[in-house]
C-alpha cells in the first residue's frame, strides 16, 4: 500500500482525472500519476478501472444522499422523486462525462443503500407497493442518466463548435413549410426547463399507473 494513500484520496484524484480528460482518461495508471505514485500502490484500494469507477460512483451517490438528508419525514413520494432526480442530475453535471461514468456502477458503501430505508418505509405507509417504489426509482434514474448524457454531449460539442446547435442555423437548414418542426427545435433550448417538464410527465405516468 502506498504510504499516505487512502481510498478517499484515490477517489478525489480519479474525479480530477475525469474532469480533466473525460471517461476515457480514467485509468488506474492515470490516477496513480496524479497522486505521484506507481500504479501498484493503488491496488490495495482498487484492482482495476471498474472498481475505480465503482468507488467514484459510490461517492457521487453518497453526495446525493447528503443533499437529500434534510427532507421532511412527511414528504409526498412525488416530491421525493423530484428531489432525487434533481440531486442526481446536479452531481452528474458537476463532472465531465458524469452520467456515462457513474451509471451502472456498484454502490460499495452499505450506508448509501441503507439511506433508502426511510423513503421506502414512508412510501409503503402511503400505500405504494414495494415493487412499484423500486420501479419508480429505477425509471427516474434511467431518465436522469439518459437526459444528462445527451445534455453533456451537446454541451461539450458546443464548447468546440458554438454554432453546432444554433437554432437560427437549424431554421436555415429546415427552410420554409415546416413551422412546427422549427418550433419544436426552439423548445429544446432550455435544458433545466425541459428536464423539469419531462420529469413531471414521467412522474405523472407513474402516478397514473399506481392509481389504475
Amino acid at each position: 500500500m502506498g504510504k499516505g494513500i487512502t481510498r478517499d484520496k484515490v477517489v478525489t484524484a480519479a474525479l480530477g482525472v475525469l474532469d480533466d480528460g473525460g471517461i476515457d482518461a480514467v485509468t488506474v495508471r492515470a490516477v496513480a500519476a496524479r497522486l505521484d505514485v506507481k500504479a501498484p500502490a493503488l491496488y490495495f484500494h482498487v484492482r482495476g478501472k471498474q472498481e475505480l469507477l465503482d468507488e467514484m460512483g459510490t461517492e457521487i451517490h453518497r453526495r446525493v444522499v447528503a443533499a437529500l438528508a434534510g427532507r421532511a419525514a412527511d414528504s409526498h413520494w412525488h416530491e421525493d422523486l423530484v428531489a432525487y432526480a434533481g440531486a442526481l442530475r446536479a452531481e452528474y453535471l458537476a463532472h465531465r462525462d458524469g452520467a456515462r461514468a457513474f451509471s451502472g456502477t456498484l454502490i460499495t458503501d452499505p450506508e448509501v443503500l441503507r439511506a433508502q430505508e426511510p423513503w421506502l418505509r414512508r412510501w409503503s405507509a402511503a400505500g405504494v407497493p414495494l415493487d412499484a417504489a423500486a420501479d419508480a426509482f429505477e425509471m427516474v434514474t434511467a431518465f436522469v442518466v439518459g437526459f444528462v448524457i445527451e445534455e453533456q454531449e451537446r454541451r461539450q460539442s458546443a464548447a468546440t463548435d458554438p454554432a453546432r446547435y444554433s437554432t437560427s442555423e437549424r431554421d436555415r437548414r429546415l427552410g420554409t413549410g415546416v413551422p412546427l418542426v422549427a418550433a419544436a427545435g426552439h423548445a429544446r433550448r432550455d435544458d433545466a426547463t425541459r428536464f423539469e417538464r419531462q420529469l413531471g410527465t414521467l412522474i405523472a405516468g407513474i402516478a397514473a399507473r399506481l392509481t389504475a
